[in-house]
């Protein structure tokens, strides 16, 4: 396949309703994580996660020398046990955070963000600010009031979704992600 992945861009970019510019392949979204930590972190910035997430966010933060800030989950008897807390992650936030990850739905803990609490929390996040949104998970849910993370694009410049075929599509092996974003944010990690 050509390194590019031009024809998988495009049919990703026409199911998304999306320019081709705007996608960015991986070898699995993990891939497409490690990229971000790489692209946006160094020594001296932060990355805010949630407890109980996906564990590559915090080791892709440190595996670039910047510091990983875990925010506490929501309580157990929250309407989200273990969820994240947006509260205690934008009280972790400071003028050195580069990156927060959020992970719609949330792996192992089946909890999940909704729209308004997500676009709430997005409206607060300073621009220079990249959010990554991790719907790994995203055709499992069901829920109404669910978040599509691509429709918030074009309002969030600085949002940036991570997908995968290795969940729902049965696909492990191939070890194929995707992400989608402002084509500025695209360029970078292309």
């Amino acid at each position: 396949p050509d390194g590019s992945g031009h024809a998988l861009k495009q049919s990703l970019a026409d199911h998304l309703a999306m320019a081709p510019a705007q996608v960015t392949l991986g070898n699995g979204s993990n891939d497409l994580l490690n990229l971000v930590a790489q692209a946006f972190l160094a020594p001296g910035r932060n990355a805010v996660m949630s407890a109980h997430a996906f564990a590559i966010y915090a080791l892709a933060t440190r595996a670039v020398g910047a510091e990983a800030r875990v925010a506490p989950a929501l309580p157990a008897d929250a309407a989200q046990p273990c969820g994240h807390d947006l509260v205690a992650m934008a009280e972790r936030m400071d003028g050195n955070t580069a990156v927060v990850f959020i992970a719609n739905p949330n792996n192992p803990t089946g909890t999940w963000i909704d729209r308004d609490a997500l676009e709430n929390f997005l409206s607060a996040v300073p621009p220079q600010v990249v959010v990554v949104l991790d719907e790994a998970y995203f055709e499992y849910v069901q829920q109404a009031g669910y978040p599509d993370g691509c429709r918030l694009l074009a309002r969030y410049p600085n949002l940036l979704v991570t997908r995968t075929f290795s969940k729902a599509y049965g696909l492990a092996a191939l070890r194929v992600g995707y992400a989608v974003s402002h084509p500025a944010l695209a360029d970078l990690l292309n």
